[in-house]
């Protein structure tokens, strides 16, 4: 069985550089828009982990983060944040709301599949 990510971010090219990255990597790929789709998809989607960028409308990655470990059913889920931000307090407050990593953008196609499996504890 694939692993399955739950993939949150308004970047349609961000979207499609991780669809082609994980989906290459054997991983199944499924995107949200913003960070309310991705909360409402979450439960349909069932992802064995998250990632999320932080800057997007309607709902950001904060609240992402807070809303989906709010329910307690997903404390267990790992969430990766990843963001052009690099500023030590979004770390912490990201950290704080309950994410597992932080990535800065531009991603490095390995490294993201390498912390993909370091977290999911999965070969793909």
């Amino acid at each position: 069985m694939k692993t399955k990510v739950l993939a949150i971010d308004d970047s349609r090219t961000i979207r499609n550089l991780l669809a082609a990255t994980l989906e290459e990597a054997g991983f199944e790929y499924h995107c949200a828009v913003d960070g309310r789709e991705g909360v409402d998809m979450y439960d349909d989607v069932a992802p064995d982990v998250v990632i999320t960028d932080i800057n997007m409308p309607n709902l950001d990655g904060f609240g992402v983060i807070e809303e989906l470990r709010g329910t307690g059913i997903n404390s267990k889920v790992p969430i990766l944040v990843l963001t052009t931000e690099s500023a030590p307090e979004m770390k912490a407050r990201a950290r704080d709301a309950g994410a597992t990593g932080w990535i800065t953008k531009p991603f490095d196609d390995q490294s993201l599949i390498f912390a993909l499996k370091r977290v999911t504890g999965a070969v793909a």
